[in-house]
Formats: structure tokens, sequence, C-alpha cells
């Protein structure tokens, strides 16, 4: 899908075809249109194709008419069952008479300057929108470390009172989600860090300091990613080690309740014996005064075994 705009009189205008100074955003384009923004530009369909690789690393590079940006950005893949977030690339192409972005989904982040949201945004400032869409995906990545976050705290809440699966899988797809983040933003701050350096981008003092901003937020995102992920693998420890002594503990209480009810199994077997002499096979009370040996032997035995702890 291809759609163009350009900012008119400070509002973002969406366009029937190409103009000057406009934005081109395509959205799980097909390689028809792929073909058709690459001969309307003058344009390789290798970058415009970079972005729709999911393998694809972040980089910055500078071609012959123009510059490729390749970053990783954060998706919601969360349903009713699951908390699952993920990452994909985005590509951002930069040239003297458009802008056009890539990617393999529709986005948020790319949403906020279609829908408005987004201060100071004009299609016309190439390196501005840049830096601001960089700032916004670095926003997104602290927003959703929050997320994660709370529902960290939320589910240890829940293992103290109960010790199924969910949980363990809630843990698990919130540390792969941890995983992805941390390694698409240490992709995304070498990029940063190398468009501070970067002479084919034309930068101006206000592009400066919001680059310096966007570097410090995302260095802000890598920071809390690292700790809920130390945070998250000691509460899968401990999960762990909870699951492993409650195991523990039930194979005490069993071996303990098995020990007590064997007591009545020897004792009514000695006498079950079919042999002469055996106490009280002649009484009228013989049974009763069985039970009663019985339940006083294991009444006593279930005592010592509480006031040592073991039941």
């Amino acid at each position: 899908m291809i759609r163009y705009y350009k900012t008119i009189e400070t509002k973002l205008e969406k366009l029937n075809s190409f103009e000057q100074d406009c934005w081109i955003n395509l959205i799980e384009p097909t390689q028809t249109e792929i073909n058709s923004v690459s001969n309307m530009l003058d344009l390789d369909t290798e970058s415009l194709e970079a972005a729709l690789d999911e393998e694809e690393r972040s980089r910055i590079e500078a071609e012959d008419n123009h510059t490729l940006i390749l970053i990783d950005i954060p998706i919601d893949e969360s349903s009713s069952n699951s908390s699952h977030y993920s990452t994909i690339p985005l590509g951002i192409i930069l040239m003297d008479n458009a802008i056009i972005t890539v990617c393999n989904s529709q986005t948020k982040i790319l949403n906020d300057f279609i829908v408005g949201h987004i201060k100071d945004f004009y299609t016309f400032k190439k390196t501005r929108f840049v830096l601001q869409i960089l700032r916004k995906n670095a926003s997104y990545y602290l927003n959703y470390l929050r997320r994660i976050n709370k529902m960290t705290i939320a589910i240890e809440k829940e293992i103290h009172k109960s010790m199924k699966n969910k949980e363990l899988v809630q843990l698990l797809e919130l540390e792969k989600s941890l995983v992805y983040f941390s390694t698409s933003l240490k992709a995304n701050e070498m990029v940063l860090n190398k468009m501070v350096r970067f002479t084919s981008l034309k930068k101006y003092p206000d592009d400066e300091d919001l680059l310096e901003d966007v570097i410090v937020e995302n260095r802000q995102a890598v920071e809390m990613a690292k700790i809920y992920g130390d945070i998250l693998s000691r509460i899968m420890d401990a999960f762990s080690a909870i699951v492993n002594n409650n195991q523990n503990n039930v194979m005490q209480f069993l071996t303990v309740v098995t020990l007590i009810f064997s007591i009545p199994t020897i004792i009514s077997g000695f006498f079950g014996m079919n042999v002469n002499g055996i106490p009280f096979d002649t009484g009228p009370l013989g049974f009763w005064m069985v039970v009663f040996v019985t339940t006083i032997i294991c009444t006593v035995v279930a005592i010592f075994m509480f006031r040592n702890k073991l039941l």
C-alpha cells in the first residue's frame, strides 16, 4: 500500500500522487508498488526492500542519490491469552525531493504523525522528520518496557497464590520480549551514534539538540531493558526454586501419610494370620481392641511427625 502526504500550510494533507517534498509511506508494499516507486524516483529496489527483511540489521548508509536509515521498532503482539512484544525493521530513505518510509506492518509510530499527534512536524524538514521518528520510537520502547515491568509485578503477586503453568508461560513471553527489545535497542544505539558524525545527513542547531535527546532516551531504554531483564531472570529463578520447594513439601507430606497409613496395614496383617494364639482372637471385643490399639499407635506417630515438622 502506498500513501502520499505533504505538509501544506502547517497541516498534513493526503495526496493522490507524488509531489515535491512529500512523504511516501509504504506499508506491506507489493513488488509492483516497489518497482513503481523505484522507477519514479530513480531509486534502487534493494533500498526499498531492505526493511521488508525481518533479519535485516539496523544501519545507516549513504548512496549516490539517497541515504538509507534502517532501525528496529517495537510492536505489541499481545492477545487475551498472552503478553508478547517483538520488533520489526523500519526503513527511512532520505532524498532531495522526498522522504520514504517502508515497513512490513502498520505501526503506531508513523500513525501518530498521520493523525497529527506530533507537534512541529513538516514533511519538507526531512532531517527533523527522521529525528522525530527516532524519538517517537524510543518513547514507545520506554512505554512498552514500563508495561512489561507492571505485568511482571502482577505475575509475581500471582505466583504467591498459584503455581500453574499460566504464570510460567507469561514470564517466558515477557523474557523473550525483553531479549528482542535489548538487542534492537543496542543496534539502534549504534545507528544514532553514527548519525552524530554522519556528514551526508544535513543537521541544523535545533536538529543537533533533538538528536541528543533521542540518544539519551534510547540509552535510557537500553538500561531499562537490561534492568528489567535481570529482574525477570531472578523472578524466573525464584519461581523455579518455589516450584521445587513445593514439590519437595508435597513429596514429604505424601511420604509421612503413607508411613502412618502403613501402620494399620501391618497390624491388620498380623491379626489376619490364620494361626492359633493371636491375642484377642476369641474375645467378643477383639476387633475393637485391635482398632483401638492401631488408632493409638497412628496418633502417637502423627504427633511425633508434627512436632518434628515433618507433617
